[in-house]
C-alpha cells in the first residue's frame, strides 16, 4: 500500500502546530520560573532593587505570548484530528510522524537535562533551594507531560478516547489561563503597570533636573531662580514636565545651596541605589541606618526631595581650570 501523500495543507497546520507548541512551552516555563523568582527571591541576584523589580517587560511579553499562541494550537491540533477522523490515512503521512517523533525527542531530551542540572548542582554541594527546586520540577513535569501526550497521539490514544482528548485541551486551557491570571497580581493590571511606569519616569526627569541644577550651579556659582533658567537652546537642555499633566515640576530655591524639588506620584516606590548616570547628593535627612538607597524613595502623592549642594563634591568649574 502506497503511502499517503503530503499535501500542503498537512504541512502547514503540523508545523504551525509544532511551532506554536514549543513557543507557547517556552514562554509558558519562563513566565512560571517568573514567577518563582518572586515568591523565592535570590539574595545574590536581587541585591540590587531597580525600578522593575518584578521584570514587567519579561511578564507581560511572555503573557501575551500564551494568550494568542494556546488557542492558535488548540485550533490547530483540533482541525488536524478533524482531519484524521475523515480520513484515516492522514495518520501516517511523514509530516506527522517527524513531528511527533521530533517532540518526543526533544521532551526526553529536556527531561534528561533538567535532571543532569538537579544532579550536577548536589554533587557541586550547592545549596538546593525551594525555587531550584520547584524550577527543576516545573521544566519535569511540562516536559514529561508533553512526552506523554504525544506518545499517546503516536499509538493513535486519543482518535479512540476523543472525549479525553477534549478533556485535556480543557484542562491545558483552564491551566494556562490561571497563569496568566497569576500574573495580574504580580504586575498589576496594565493601568497599574502604566502608573508604574510613569512614576519610573517621573523620577528620571527629577534626576535629569537635579543635574541641571547642579551644573548650573558649577557654572554660574549661584542656584537657578526658576527651572526656566536652565533652558539652553545650544547645548539643548530641555526641562522635562510630569508625563501625566504636562505640568512642570515643583523647583524652589531654598537657600543658596539647598533646593528642592517635587512631584505627585501614582504610587509609592523609588527604592532603587543611587540616581543611574546622575550626580546625587545624599537627602539632607536621612533615616536611621540607612544610606544612599534612600534618595528616591517616596510615597504616593506630593512628595518633595531636598538637597544641599556641596561644594568640596561639587566645585565650581571656575575653581577647577
Amino acid at each position: 500500500m502506497d503511502k499517503p501523500k503530503v499535501t500542503p495543507k498537512d504541512f502547514v497546520l503540523w508545523v504551525g502546530a509544532m511551532a506554536t507548541l514549543y513557543s507557547g512551552v517556552f514562554a509558558f516555563i519562563s513566565l512560571v520560573f517568573d514567577y518563582i523568582n518572586q515568591l523565592f527571591p535570590n539574595p545574590i541576584t536581587n541585591s540590587y532593587t531597580y525600578y522593575d523589580p518584578y521584570q514587567t517587560g519579561n511578564i507581560s511579553y511572555e503573557m501575551a505570548a500564551l494568550i494568542v499562541l494556546t488557542p492558535v494550537f488548540l485550533i490547530l491540533m483540533r482541525a488536524i484530528r478533524a482531519d484524521i477522523a475523515r480520513d484515516s490515512s492522514r495518520r501516517e503521512v511523514w509530516v506527522r510522524r517527524w513531528a511527533l517523533f521530533l517532540t518526543l525527542a526533544l521532551a526526553a531530551g529536556t527531561m534528561v537535562i533538567d535532571l543532569i542540572v538537579l544532579v550536577n548542582t548536589f554533587l557541586q554541594g550547592e545549596d538546593l533551594t525551594a525555587g531550584f527546586l520547584l524550577k527543576v520540577l516545573v521544566v519535569l513535569l511540562v516536559a514529561g507531560a508533553g512526552f506523554l501526550h504525544f506518545l499517546a497521539d503516536l499509538r493513535g490514544y486519543w482518535e479512540k478516547e476523543q472525549g479525553r482528548a477534549k478533556m485535556v485541551n480543557y484542562g491545558v486551557g483552564v491551566l494556562v489561563l490561571a497563569t496568566i491570571i497569576a500574573g495580574f497580581f504580580i504586575i498589576g493590571t496594565p493601568q497599574e503597570i502604566r502608573a508604574q511606569k510613569q512614576d519610573a519616569l517621573r523620577l528620571s526627569d527629577l534626576q535629569n533636573i537635579q543635574w541641571q541644577v547642579v551644573n548650573y550651579w558649577q557654572q554660574k556659582e549661584s542656584l537657578p531662580a526658576t527651572l526656566d533658567e536652565l533652558f539652553d537652546p545650544i547645548s539643548g537642555s530641555m526641562i522635562p514636565v510630569d508625563p501625566e499633566t504636562k505640568e512642570p515640576y515643583e523647583y524652589t530655591r531654598v537657600s543658596p545651596l539647598d533646593f528642592q524639588l517635587c512631584a505627585t506620584f501614582n504610587k509609592e516606590g523609588g527604592y532603587q541605589i543611587g540616581g543611574g548616570r546622575y550626580p546625587v547628593a545624599e537627602p539632607v535627612s536621612m533615616a536611621p541606618g540607612k544610606g544612599i538607597e534612600d534618595n528616591w524613595q517616596h510615597a504616593a502623592g506630593r512628595v518633595c526631595f531636598e538637597r544641599s549642594i556641596d561644594p568640596e563634591r561639587y566645585p565650581p568649574y571656575s575653581k577647577t581650570r
